[in-house]
């Protein structure tokens, strides 16, 4: 600052989280509509609002010197007014040393241009030239001010997304009247990281970003809105890493077994375990014997043994005492874990049950009652164990599967019911590993990279559509062998506008070829119907299941060795990977076809050719990423995360790895933020929305 004092926390923390105030004069809903565009009514809220883009009006020129299509910025003084008449504008005429520019209002009120624009006077015009009948003319100019008052239009003009009834003017108004009130901020990143980049300060960026000298400085990939974005990205991980730090803090129970019912489920197995479910196992079992409660993240590709991971962790609950509840986002995956887990649990003599909202109020009671008194040890379910009425004896560890699915309010309401227990949460949708501890920095990592022995890999090929009959025939021929086979669609109707086979239609037509033994499956069923179905798959009495996506996740049917996926071209990497995992599950060879409907642009052969050629969910991923850039995956992962507001996932995703290990450091060398530098991470931990992040530092 210009008197040599280093700036104070405490002012711009005053000035950025006080409430924003609308331009005089404006609407009394304004800032209803601001607060829709901005996400809130703070000034931190509409300074944080980045341009879309930015009108260069830096042509300040002489009438003549325009060209039809220019944005130009012209002084001339107002020759005359023209009245609308019939389908004709009110028209001015404007005049300079070198010629005459019309500029034309439709639908104008008469008296209100006249004294706008008073004949005789000079105004500065800006907006778009164009040509009418061989004169320069413009079309309701973009700004119109009187040099005499010292007024002019912005060189460059920044472009705010908007909502209906609200004028760009008065956003941009409202922000620039904010932004003034920011006093200079305390640098809280590493000074070799601002040098490396060549960054200005936050102040700086954000002054460039609302009052840009260029078009370029508004753009994501500048420095102004890149050095923003990268306060935005180390915020957010030190507030993962605070909360880390925090959750070890808290009193919690160790979990410590003697092994017991743990090595009754691996004597049951036909199989010995993998190393990487060893090594997962043993971080876990060293987590919960920790007096701090566990929250881990176990990423395990499509196969890779997710599940037996978790009945060896609520073997270990069981041995101590303990009861353990496993969520799951559907009735469908909740009742599929049921299936899976109940031999392996059976096996160490530990009583299990499902419990998800379609229990009749019979069976429901008893359940209720059997988790109250600790007679079961495990209880899998859906969001039905979040209700009132739903307690636990000692529940001591809290499995949650495709936790994407689950808010973190969700999570809490779960954990609220025991006492501080243990969390571990499992994904089978694999991300680059910097990517994960980036997203999950909250989360200790747990990775599954090796698929158990004697699981073959997925013969994969792709076919254009032209070819389908041929896949039918092989379905034909796997059903005689008692064999089954998945067909997935990507919408359930026919939709105009998109050329897609719907899966009621693809449903028709394959019940006309085979006749019986075809069902469907779809969203828009209802429950029982769509657990009647696969129950009927389940059990052989059909051997066609033709479905939409509900069937990515968890569905586990051995005797299905066929996957079809009509239209591939239109799904994700990760998408067509789990759905090829839900064949080959027993001991016959499983088949995926891609079917692809022509053209196929180059991005979709890649990504094609990627799941064809490739049989680990971890390189598919490293694909995906390198093919899509982090965007999606930052973008589905933000479950209790204020949304970002300065980074834009395209643009910025590769400085996540590096604002992470910064943040990483800067935590690590002063857990309880109480340096000079402690104090200004804490304000911009405040300024990005995570504020309890900054008082868990306090709290130390």
């Amino acid at each position: 600052m210009s008197d040599g004092t280093s700036p104070s926390p405490t002012a711009i923390e005053a000035a950025l989280l006080t409430e924003a105030r609308a331009p005089k004069g404006a609407r009394k809903e304004t800032m209803d509509l601001i607060e829709k565009v901005a996400g809130g009514r703070l000034v931190r809220d509409v300074v944080f609002l980045p341009p879309n883009s930015a009108i260069d009006r830096r042509l300040r020129v002489p009438i003549a010197e325009t060209n039809d299509g220019d944005i130009a910025t012209i002084e001339a003084e107002i020759d005359g007014h023209m009245a609308a008449y019939k389908n004709l504008p009110h028209r001015i005429r404007l005049r300079d040393e070198t010629g005459f520019l019309t500029v034309a209002y439709f639908r104008g009120n008469e008296e209100m241009l006249k004294r706008m624009w008073p004949v005789g006077q000079t105004r500065l015009v800006s907006g778009k030239i164009g040509m009418y009948d061989g004169m320069r003319q413009m079309l309701h100019p973009d700004h119109v001010v009187d040099p005499e008052k010292g007024e002019a239009p912005p060189a460059v003009e920044p472009v705010y997304p908007l909502t209906q009834g609200l004028f760009g003017r008065t956003l941009s108004r409202t922000i620039l009247a904010g932004l003034d009130g920011v006093p200079e901020a305390p640098e809280w990143l590493e000074a070799t990281t601002v040098k490396a980049h060549d960054w200005p300060d936050f102040r700086t960026a954000l002054e460039h970003l609302h009052r840009p000298a260029s078009p370029e400085d508004v753009l994501p990939e500048g420095p102004f809105r890149t050095r923003l974005a990268y306060d935005e990205l180390f915020a957010r991980q030190c507030a993962l890493r605070l909360r880390r730090q925090h959750r070890r803090k808290e009193p919690g129970r160790a979990v410590v077994g003697d092994g017991r019912f743990a090595q009754k489920i691996i004597d049951s197995l036909p199989f010995a375990q993998t190393g990487a479910q060893l090594r997962s196992i043993k971080e876990i079992y060293a987590d919960m014997a920790e007096p701090a409660p566990m929250l881990r993240l176990l990423q395990g590709d499509v196969g890779s043994g997710k599940t037996l991971v978790a009945a060896l962790a609520m073997a270990r609950a069981a041995e101590a005492g303990f009861q353990s509840a496993m969520m799951a986002p559907t009735d469908l995956l909740a009742r599929q874990h049921g299936q899976t887990l109940a031999p392996l649990l059976e096996a160490a003599g530990i009583a299990m049950a499902v419990l998800t909202g379609r229990d009749k109020a019979k069976e429901r009671k008893v359940i209720l009652e059997r988790m109250a008194s600790g007679d079961l040890s495990v209880v899998i379910g859906t969001h039905a164990l979040f209700q009132d009425d739903v307690a636990f004896k000692d529940l001591g560890l809290i499995v949650i599967d495709e936790q994407h699915r689950f808010g973190v309010s969700d999570r809490a309401r779960m954990v609220a019911k025991g006492y501080s227990p243990h969390v571990l949460v499992m994904s089978a949708t694999p991300i680059p590993r910097t990517l994960a501890l980036s997203i999950h920095g909250d989360m200790d990592l747990s990775v599954l990279d090796e698929k158990p022995p004697g699981r073959q890999i997925i013969k994969t090929a792709t076919m254009p559509t032209s070819r389908m009959s041929e896949v039918i025939e092989a379905i034909a021929d796997a059903a005689k062998r008692g064999e089954r086979a998945y067909w997935v669609c990507p919408l359930i109707e026919e939709s105009e506008a998109v050329d897609l086979a719907a899966v009621d239609d693809r449903y028709e037509e394959l019940k006309a070829y085979f006749g019986k033994g075809v069902e469907i499956v779809h969203g828009r069923i209802s429950p029982t119907q769509r657990e009647a179905a696969m129950e009927r798959f389940r059990s052989g009495e059909s051997f066609l299941m033709v479905a939409t996506t509900v069937i990515e996740v968890g569905v586990n049917v051995p005797e299905a060795t066929i996957m079809v996926i009509e239209h591939a071209e239109r799904f994700g990497l990760a998408q067509l990977h789990q759905l090829r995992g839900r064949v080959g599950r027993g001991d016959k060879q499983g088949s995926c076809v891609l079917l692809w409907k022509p053209p196929l642009g180059v991005n979709a052969k890649e990504r094609l050719d990627a799941v064809r050629r490739n049989d680990d969910g971890f390189a598919i991923a490293e694909i995906d990423f390198r093919l899509r850039g982090a965007g999606d995956m930052l973008g589905t992962q933000q479950s209790g995360l204020p949304p970002f507001r300065l980074v834009s996932p395209e643009a910025h995703a590769d400085m996540l790895g590096a604002a992470d290990k910064e943040a990483r450091l800067a935590i690590e060398r002063d857990p309880d933020l109480a340096t000079s530098r402690g104090e200004a991470i804490r304000l911009v931990l405040k300024l990005f929305g995570y504020a309890d992040a900054a008082e868990l530092a306090r709290s130390g």
